[in-house]
């Protein structure tokens, strides 16, 4: 083989190479928006009004709307640390109304890692725990010395008994729900390094029976301190 006819064949090879990972690119674009718009859907679904109030964060997609009269959040966070052996996406339900308590109370179940969508790990004081509430969970708060219905609370975490269940915000803004969504597939994350979630998408009903979760407790918190003013 002359080497000219050498140096055609490494560039042909060269560009056919260029052009496939242009193609792989394009396809993991539109891939990404055909489930971005299969997700605003489903959100859709349970909130119609909903916009997509993302601020462009990677991996992180928002949407914002009204439920049942109160103003809700969706969101989807896709954590990649390090730590984690299969990266992992959650899916965060927040009704963010006015809650009557006075601090920020944290319940993190089986915590055992830094988190990318939750500032739990920045809480300074862990608190004491009834035995109504999971024996896989952790309490902090931002304040030391406060009290919380912890009785109450526990009465509307029946969700916590399911594993997928994460974590439980409680602020004076709002009641936040936070779920595991779907684990990386093995196979590619393991050779190609991607957090490919397969075909896991969001499923109205889940939203629906998040929201409903947070809701009611907000509502039972703020009816006790309404009787008990």
């Amino acid at each position: 083989m002359s080497e000219l006819t050498s140096a055609l064949f490494t560039g042909a090879i060269v560009l056919a190479v260029v052009f496939h990972i242009a193609w792989l690119a394009r396809a993991s674009r539109n891939r990404a928006k055909t489930a971005r718009e299969t997700d605003t859907a489903s959100v859709r679904a349970v909130i119609s009004d909903v916009v997509d109030v993302s601020d462009g964060a990677a991996g992180v997609i928002t949407w914002a709307g009204s439920w049942n009269g109160q103003r809700a959040q969706v969101r989807t966070i896709v954590d990649t640390l390090a730590t984690r052996k299969l990266p992992t996406c959650w899916l965060s339900v927040t009704i963010t109304e006015p809650v009557a308590v006075p601090a920020t109370f944290d319940m993190m179940m089986r915590p055992g890692s830094a988190t990318t969508f939750s500032n739990f790990d920045h809480l300074a004081h862990t608190l004491p725990k009834t035995t109504a509430l999971p024996a896989e969970a952790v309490l902090r708060s931002d304040r030391r010395g406060i009290a919380f219905p912890q009785d109450l609370i526990a009465a509307h975490a029946g969700i916590f008994a399911e594993n997928r269940a994460k974590e439980l915000l409680i602020t004076p803004k709002g009641v936040r729900i936070v779920w595991l969504l779907a684990e990386a597939e093995r196979a590619r994350y393991g050779v190609f390094r991607q957090a490919a979630f397969g075909d896991a998408r969001i499923d109205p009903a889940l939203i629906e029976r998040l929201l409903e979760v947070a809701s009611t407790l907000r509502e039972a918190i703020n009816q006790r301190d309404r009787q008990a003013a």
